[in-house]
Order: structure tokens, then C-alpha cells, then sequence
């Protein structure tokens, strides 16, 4: 079964989707949302292996909230859009699966194929390291890590105290301090700091090495966190944890890094 979860501002849309995927015995809706923050509060609560995101939606868009979500949290992404064909091809050159409206049913099957095929976790992260990909292209926000770091580097420093990260035509520094956690894809990775969301080219393994072991602690083969924003922890199945970041995240501590788990806990 496949976990769904459809996004779209208009309630006709969403009914209409939710008719269709009747018809599909392996897909289970889990949950609806009627714009970008309840899409990534579904998300959080509800663990959705599909997600149907209408592109157009007035606040947040689509794109924002791809970019919100990113990573190991991300779902499988079919866009339900209106775009014109140039943005189609945008889609189709980045791997992306999406429906075009009003929704035929021919592509809505093949979408869903698609998707089951991504299901698996190899395929599941070359599908993720691409929107991420996309999402650099659309927002113009690429920067390497080792770019990244020399651009804000100053003193010379065991560990960086900022990062510079492009924005459109303008660069900004981040200070590492302020970052929350990291969560990665392939060959991308996505730094959330106070509610934003910045998108680099570069390795986990990379980024673990230069950031400071007493602030940030490895949790997930994709996931980093700052251990000074985990207010609380919750154990879960096979010596799994989650881990509360506020109001801002729930991670996930795998069996892998349960090593550092003490880390953690001396903070809470």
C-alpha cells in the first residue's frame, strides 16, 4: 500500500482526485490539505509515501513547500499542475512526475506506476537528489559546500563559524549556530535555519566533518541536527527514536547512530 496525501487549495480538485484514486487498490489516502503549511504539517504527522502537490496554491506554492520538505522527509511527488508546456518540459528534463490539469486518467495511472516504482529506496533518493536539483535550478540558489565556506571564510577557524549560501543574485551568511538540523539527498543538501531553507551542492559525510561535534550530532545516514534544538525524545520501534525539534521537526533517530543517542539525552 501507498500512503497518500493530496494538497490542493480548491476543495473540487481534491474531491475529484480522491474519486479517482478509488479506483487504485494499493493507494490509501491518508490525509488532505488545503495549502503549503498544512501540507507539511501532514506530512510530519501522517509519514506519506505519495504526495499529490498542486503547484499553484496562493501563500506557499508547491515549490515552496518542496523545498520546505526536502530530504529524507520528503515523500514521493506527482505535481498536479497548470502550467504551460515550457514548464512541462522543465518537469519531464528533472525526472519529475506531475498531471497536467483537468487530470487524465491515462497519466494519472501512469504517474502512479511511477511512483511505485520509486518506491524503492535507491530509486526513491535519485528521486529526491533531483527535485533538489530542480529546486537549486528554479530558485537559483546551487552553491557547493566548499564554495559555501570559502566565501564566508574569515580567521582561521577549526570549525566554520558561518556559511555563505547564494540567493538568487545576492549571497547571505548563515551562522552555523543558527541552523536546526540538515537533511540530504544524493549529492544536495538542505540547511533549515529559523523557518528557511537553504539548498546545497555537497556530502553529508563532507558537512559532518567540518561542523562542531559538540553542537551537531549525526542521527540518519541523510540528518544532522543541532543537539541545543531537540526539546524531546520518544523511542520507536527497533531501537529507532524520534526526535522533537519544537514546533519546527520531528526526526528520526535510526538504529545506525544509536550511539549517539547520550549526546542527545544530556541535553534534554
Amino acid at each position: 500500500m501507498l500512503r497518500a496525501l493530496i494538497v490542493d487549495d480548491e476543495e473540487l480538485a481534491r474531491r475529484g482526485l480522491e474519486i479517482r484514486l478509488a479506483d487504485f487498490s494499493d493507494i490509501e489516502i491518508c490525509g488532505q490539505a488545503r495549502n503549503g503549511r498544512e501540507a507539511l504539517a501532514a506530512v510530519r504527522e501522517q509519514e506519506p509515501d505519495l504526495m499529490f502537490l498542486d503547484v499553484q496554491m496562493p501563500g506557499m506554492d508547491g515549490f515552496e513547500v518542496l523545498r520546505r520538505l526536502s530530504g529524507s522527509a520528503m515523500p514521493e511527488i506527482i505535481f498536479v499542475t497548470a502550467y504551460d508546456e515550457f514548464a512541462l518540459k522543465a518537469f519531464d528534463a528533472n525526472a519529475l512526475d506531475y498531471l497536467l490539469k483537468p487530470i487524465n486518467d491515462d497519466r494519472l495511472r501512469e504517474a502512479i506506476e511511477r511512483a511505485r516504482r520509486h518506491t524503492d529506496e535507491k530509486l526513491a533518493d535519485e528521486h529526491r537528489n533531483k527535485l533538489l536539483k530542480f529546486v537549486c535550478e528554479l530558485t537559483g540558489r546551487e552553491l557547493t559546500l566548499e564554495s559555501a565556506l570559502r566565501a564566508a571564510a574569515g580567521e582561521h577557524q577549526r570549525y566554520p563559524k558561518r556559511i555563505a549560501i547564494r540567493d538568487g543574485s545576492e549571497t547571505q551568511c548563515v551562522e552555523v549556530a543558527a541552523i536546526d538540523w540538515i537533511d540530504a539527498a544524493g549529492d544536495y543538501m538542505c540547511l533549515h535555519s529559523a523557518g528557511d531553507t537553504f539548498v546545497l551542492r555537497g556530502t553529508m559525510k563532507h558537512l559532518e566533518q567540518v561542523l562542531d561535534p559538540a553542537t551537531f550530532v549525526r542521527v540518519h545516514r541523510s540528518a544532522i541536527v543541532n543537539r541545543h534544538r531537540v526539546t524531546a525524545m520518544r523511542p520507536h520501534r527497533n531501537g529507532e527514536y524520534f526526535l522533537q525539534l519544537g514546533d519546527a521537526a520531528e526526526l528520526k533517530l535510526s538504529r545506525k547512530y544509536k550511539a549517539n543517542l547520550e549526546r542527545l539525552a544530556n541535553h534534554i
